[in-house]
C-alpha cells in the first residue's frame, strides 16, 4: 500500500469530510527503541496482535471499522514505521531487516514475548522477515496484498504509486493512491474517497520516506527461506488488487508450508477497508481463536 507525495503528506489534500469513522482509533504513545521513539496505538484485550502497515501507511489507514472488529478479540497494537508520523526520522538507506527490527522492538516495549502478526503489502514483506529471523515471536502470521520476491510482483497500479510520489498537488496525489488502491466497486461506495483522504491526511507521510519505503520493499526476496517457516499462515488477496499481483500472493502462499490461501473476489489492494469485518474474521480463524 502507499500513499505517496512530495514533499510531505497529511496536510489536507482533501474535500472537507463531517462524516464516516472515528477519526483517531486511540491515543498515540511512543515506544522507546534503540533506534528511537516509534509511534503506536493499543486497543483491545485478549491474544495479542501486532499490525505491520506498508509503504506510506499509518495506523488510521487501517480504518476504524476493521481495527474495532479485531479489537473485539485481541490487544491490538499498530504503529507507525519509522520516518512516518511522530515515529523517528528515518535515515536514507534502510532495509527490511532494519523494520522487521523496528517491529520486535515495539513487541519488547509493550511486553509481549510472542503475538499474532498482520502484514500488508510492504507490512506483509517485513512480517515475512520478522518470522523468519524471530520464529519463536510469531504465534501465527497473516500476509495480505504482500509478495515473496519481485518476480511477478507488480501490477500496473503500481505506477500510480510512483506518479503520486513525485506529485506536487496533494490531492491530485489522493485521488491517484485510491484509485491504485480501491476496486471499482469500493470506490463507487459513497463516502469511500473522502474517508479515505481523512484518514490518509490525518498523519505526516514526508514523500522522500515514502520514495525510500519502496526502495526497500521492491528489494524483498525470502523465496527461498519460506519453506522453513512453521507457523500457521494466512495469505490474503483481493482478485482485483492492482498494486500487487494476485499472482504474487498465490506464489507466496504456495512457498509457505501449511499456508492457506483466501481470495477475495472483486476487491481491490486494501482488501481490509473494502471488507473489514470478513477480513478481521480471517485473521480471528487464523489465530485459532
Amino acid at each position: 500500500m502507499g500513499y505517496g507525495g512530495a514533499p510531505t503528506l497529511g496536510v489536507r489534500p482533501c474535500p472537507s469530510f463531517a462524516g464516516g469513522s472515528v477519526r483517531h482509533m486511540a491515543d498515540v504513545q511512543l515506544a522507546p527503541t534503540p533506534a528511537g521513539d516509534l509511534a503506536y496505538v493499543r486497543r483491545g484485550e485478549g491474544p495479542p496482535l501486532l499490525l505491520v502497515m506498508g509503504v506510506a501507511g499509518h495506523h488510521l489507514m487501517w480504518s476504524e471499522p476493521f481495527v474495532a472488529a479485531l479489537a473485539e478479540h485481541f490487544d491490538v497494537v499498530a504503529f507507525d514505521n519509522r520516518g512516518i508520523g511522530q515515529s523517528f526520522r528515518a535515515e536514507p538507506g534502510f532495509t527490511l531487516d532494519d523494520l522487521a527490527g523496528d517491529a520486535a522492538a515495539v513487541m519488547d516495549h509493550v511486553g509481549w514475548s510472542a503475538a499474532h502478526v498482520l502484514g500488508i503489502s510492504m507490512g506483509g514483506a517485513i512480517a515475512q522477515v520478522l518470522a523468519l529471523a524471530h520464529p519463536e515471536r510469531v504465534q501465527s502470521l497473516t500476509l495480505g496484498c504482500t509478495w515473496p520476491d519481485p518476480e511477478g510482483a507488480w501490477a500496473p497500479g503500481v505506477m500510480k504509486l510512483a506518479e503520486a510520489a513525485g506529485a506536487g498537488d496533494a490531492l491530485v496525489a489522493a485521488k491517484l493512491m485510491f484509485e491504485a488502491n480501491i476496486s471499482p466497486a469500493g470506490a463507487a461506495v459513497e463516502g469511500a474517497f473522502e474517508q479515505f483522504c481523512a484518514d490518509a491526511a490525518a498523519v505526516k507521510v514526508p514523500g522522500p520516506v515514502v520514495m525510500e519505503q519502496m526502495r526497500a520493499a521492491t528489494a524483498h526476496d525470502v523465496a527461498a527461506r519460506l519453506g522453513s517457516l512453521d507457523v500457521p499462515t494466512l495469505v490474503v488477496h483481493g482478485t482485483v488488487d492492482d498494486v500487487v499481483s494476485v499472482e504474487a500472493g498465490k506464489r507466496l502462499a504456495s512457498l509457505v508450508p501449511g499456508a492457506r490461501l483466501e481470495l477475495l473476489e472483486g476487491v481491490g489492494h486494501l482488501f481490509f477497508r473494502e471488507q473489514p469485518e470478513r477480513s478481521a474474521a480471517l485473521v480471528v480463524r487464523n489465530a485459532g481463536l
